[in-house]
């Protein structure tokens, strides 16, 4: 069984234009969603160990640490035998119904040595 890192994306301008929407209307939208996000994951239960938001971002280099944006909303760890099994899992995932969304799966390799 092979594990995978699944990062669901969106561009952060959809994210910013998508708090300018009416309270009411938003609410509503992100219940229905949260409910399709519910219904996926149990339909998936056994493969998907895990699943989180992706909270503030920070950029890391030599020269400091600085806030940052990125696309990253969550992320789920998949254990499967295939890309082909992951990806069926993820067709017509309810994330992809955000505009402009996108789902990267890489496999989650692990290296000798390291912790």
């Amino acid at each position: 069984m092979n594990k995978y890192l699944v990062l669901y994306c969106a561009p952060v301008h959809v994210l910013t234009a998508w708090m300018e929407t009416p309270e009411a209307e938003r609410k509503a939208t992100e219940a229905k969603m949260q409910k399709e996000w519910q219904d996926w994951a149990t339909t998936h239960q056994e493969s998907v160990r895990d699943t989180a938001g992706a909270g503030k971002t920070l950029k890391i280099t030599k020269d400091g640490v600085t806030d940052s944006r990125n696309d990253i909303m969550l992320y789920s760890i998949i254990e499967a035998d295939s890309y082909e099994v992951v990806t069926a899992m993820l067709d017509k995932h309810p994330h992809l119904d955000i505009p402009e969304a996108s789902i990267e799966v890489m496999q989650a390799n692990t290296l000798p040595g390291m912790l």
